[in-house]
């Protein structure tokens, strides 16, 4: 190792990053990493006003960093739209480098309770979209020298999470497939791995009450929920050559909720 070798670790200068859920919360602050890193970066989400807000908000970063930028409203329930993003992609900047699957639906009704549309709403968006996102991709992938899938699911898959149980089910799915990828892609040159944070400050989390947004901020040792900014290095780590050895793994960034 030397000076040169190190600096080229977390080096994803030219990288062409799908991140979906990109414009709020740990996609957004994930986003933000990686063009200032020289990559070119991709947003995907529901809105279009979204997409084109944070476009405009990346692109600004871009100008210092020689990244690039761009926002394709997505739904991730929808298969053509999920293929339409990786063409998209494709067509502004020739490959997929690396795929962040980020987007999630945080719906959850009580177990005795579930209604088949809430069910699909959600396993459309936290397994189903995902899956054939990365399914759509592939071949670009395999054409890359540096191919790297990371999901995000959650801490709450190793949890009993019976409040949200469809939500940590549909992640415990994700984590399962993160393994089975990482299996079946390895001879092709793809790695993929998993992030699973544990409470963090974000629009979801913010949707409960007060009383439970401070019981999830204190369910881990560290007792505070952590800034989308601390999940930006995690993910750098798994999607560049810094994980270059590293496959089917789970990291978890919880502040000590998971006892592993």
């Amino acid at each position: 190792m030397d000076k040169a070798r190190l600096e080229k670790l977390f080096d994803v200068r030219g990288r062409v990053v799908i991140v979906t859920g990109g414009t709020r919360g740990i996609g957004r602050a994930v986003a933000e990493g990686f063009v200032c890193g020289g990559a070119q970066v991709v947003v995907a989400s529901r809105k279009p006003e979204a997409c084109a807000e944070a476009e405009e908000h990346l692109l600004g970063l871009a100008a210092a960093s020689g990244g690039d930028a761009l926002g394709v409203p997505t739904h991730m329930g929808d298969l053509d739209a999920a293929a339409a993003l990786v063409d998209e992609t494709v067509e502004r900047f020739g490959g997929v480098d690396i795929i962040v699957n980020n987007a999630a639906n945080a719906l959850t009704q009580p177990l005795g309770a579930f209604t088949a549309e809430a069910w699909q709403k959600s396993f459309d968006v936290n397994l189903r979209g995902p899956v054939f996102l990365v399914q759509h991709a592939l071949a670009h992938l395999e054409r890359s020298e540096h191919a790297s899938i990371v999901n995000v699911i959650s801490a709450g898959a190793f949890l009993f999470s019976a409040n949200v149980a469809m939500y940590g089910a549909a992640k415990a799915a994700m984590m399962s497939f993160t393994r089975s990828m990482a299996a079946d892609f390895a001879p092709r040159g793809i790695r993929v791995n998993a992030l699973a944070p544990g409470t963090v400050d974000t629009d979801m989390v913010r949707a409960n009450t007060p009383e439970v947004q401070k019981s999830m901020a204190n369910a881990g040792f560290m007792r505070r929920a952590a800034s989308p900014d601390e999940m930006v290095g995690p993910v750098l780590y798994l999607a560049s050559d810094a994980s270059s050895f590293m496959t089917g793994q789970v990291l978890l960034v919880d502040g000590g909720l998971v006892p592993h």
